[in-house]
């Protein structure tokens, strides 16, 4: 799974072998500084492995410091044009950039950028997407093609390695999700660096949550993708929980609950809508390593749902409590929530 290259930010690893990290984006203005920092305590208890701030400015290097006292995880600086910035956030103690190399000017200056990071062990992500494709690589493709994104993340790269940089992390987004997958696709086949997987530009949380699954999630099933971040247009604490819920569904992560129920049919006699909500709100703070199951009827109980730790499964006004397949007891539909979280409390 993932890139043979490993890199480092803080005490986070990225490819190599290492879990896949779950990434965020502040998205407070970045002279909010309160905000911002509460905005990253909140992705951090989310489970956020890494955190994204924009620095569009030198006011905005000020953020970095108060993060990194808020904070353990590690931050990234969202730099575009401007290495000065680099630089700054370098010395404010950063613990990973993003710039496109390509975009800070002369050799002098990516020298610099590549130097500071260095003496610090800060790596670099380059981060390419269709709008920001260079003028000579659309004339020779016509549009943003994955070849194209993945030869621009590549071109990047190239001026890293000019200077002896190599703790790179690539990503070529797009909002195309078949353009996307075709781009890492590529790029997993023509370098060895991690990549950072994610759709750009995704939509709101409905659209946005679907595009991300299909897009980061076939290509982690084959192998491809070393930290991902879900992109919404949405609270970003709602990013982490999606990117957990996308690796859960890969059976990429296996800690924490993991929730099935039936989608209902005719032979449904409870409000199991209203009882699957219940259940799902109630387990969201259960970080116990097991199987929960919320079936309308006996056929999908403890028949279908049979590899589940403990279910339930309803019948006329009631339903039975089951575990590993082997029914319990039955109770009347309004205790049902209740027996099943009291059985879970005993597992």
């Amino acid at each position: 799974m993932g890139s043979k290259i490993q890199v480092t930010a803080k005490n986070v690893k990225i490819g190599g072998g290492a879990d896949i990290a779950v990434q965020s984006m502040l998205n407070i203005p970045s002279t909010d500084i309160e905000g911002s920092v509460k905005q990253a305590k909140e992705l951090e208890a989310a489970g956020c492995k890494i955190i994204r701030a924009a620095i569009p400015d030198m006011d905005a290097v000020k953020l970095i410091p108060a993060l990194k006292e808020a904070v353990d995880v590690p931050i990234v600086a969202d730099i575009h044009f401007d290495y000065k910035l680099a630089l700054e956030a370098c010395a404010a103690g950063i613990d990973k950039i993003r710039i496109n190399p390509g975009n800070i000017g002369s050799d002098d200056r990516v020298q610099a950028v590549a130097d500071a990071c260095r003496s610090r062990n800060i790596p670099i992500r380059i981060g390419v997407n269709s709008g920001s494709l260079e003028k000579e690589i659309l004339a020779k493709y016509g549009h943003p093609t994955p070849q194209a994104l993945c030869d621009s993340a590549l071109y990047h790269a190239s001026l890293l390695e000019k200077f002896d940089f190599n703790d790179i992390v690539l990503s070529m987004k797009s909002s195309t999700v078949s353009t996307m997958i075709q781009a890492y696709e590529l790029a997993s086949q023509q370098c060895d660096y991690p990549l950072h997987l994610g759709v750009t530009e995704a939509g709101t949380e409905r659209m946005g949550i679907i595009k991300s699954a299909a897009g980061i999630g076939s290509l982690l099933l084959h192998g491809i993708g070393d930290t991902i971040r879900v992109s919404l247009t949405a609270d970003p604490v709602k990013e982490v929980y999606a990117a957990y819920d996308i690796l859960k569904a890969l059976d990429i992560n296996k800690s924490g609950v993991q929730f099935v129920s039936c989608p209902t049919c005719g032979r449904t006699r409870i409000n199991l809508v209203k009882i699957a909500n219940e259940v799902e709100e109630r387990l969201g703070g259960c970080n116990k390593n097991i199987k929960v199951a919320v079936m309308g009827c006996i056929v999908n109980g403890p028949g279908e749902a049979r590899e589940a730790d403990i279910g339930i499964a309803g019948g006329v006004g009631s339903g039975l409590v089951f575990k590993k397949g082997e029914i319990l007891y039955k109770v009347p539909e309004d205790k049902l929530v209740d027996a099943l979280m009291e059985e879970i409390e005993k597992l």
